[in-house]
């Protein structure tokens, strides 16, 4: 005879495995193409310096203005501006959008954000 403690402990574990499967099976379901295309992700866009008398900020607003249609949608979707060691700003941008910001003038490089996890602590660098 099984032991309540071990029967709750497989009901968990099939809850936990059932939970999986639909949650991988939701993100392998293929989008609509008119869904992808309007997702935003953060994108690192690359730009030339500006002007001596322009501030970076102001300079990435216009930048992305010309994309985005206006100056208040540009300042919605800027997330950083890089103004130090690079420059550049940060942006949710649609697919659209990062094609048509890469071919302006002045934009360098347009590359998608990523979080990197590091390991640290004893026994996860094995």
């Amino acid at each position: 005879m099984i032991s309540s403690k071990a029967f709750l402990s497989s009901i968990l574990l099939l809850n936990l495995i059932i939970l999986s499967v639909f949650a991988m099976a939701d993100e392998s379901a293929p989008k609509s193409v008119a869904a992808a295309s309007s997702e935003t992700a953060v994108h690192i866009i690359y730009t030339e310096r500006p002007l001596e008398n322009e501030e970076p900020e102001s300079y990435h607003i216009r930048t992305l203005a010309t994309v985005l249609g206006s100056e208040e949608a540009a300042r919605e979707a800027l997330v950083y501006s890089y103004k130090t060691a690079a420059s550049g700003f940060s942006a949710k941008l649609t697919p659209q959008q990062v094609d048509q910001i890469s071919k302006l003038p002045g934009v360098l490089q347009v590359v998608p954000s990523r979080t990197l996890q590091l390991h640290s602590g004893p026994g996860k660098l094995q």
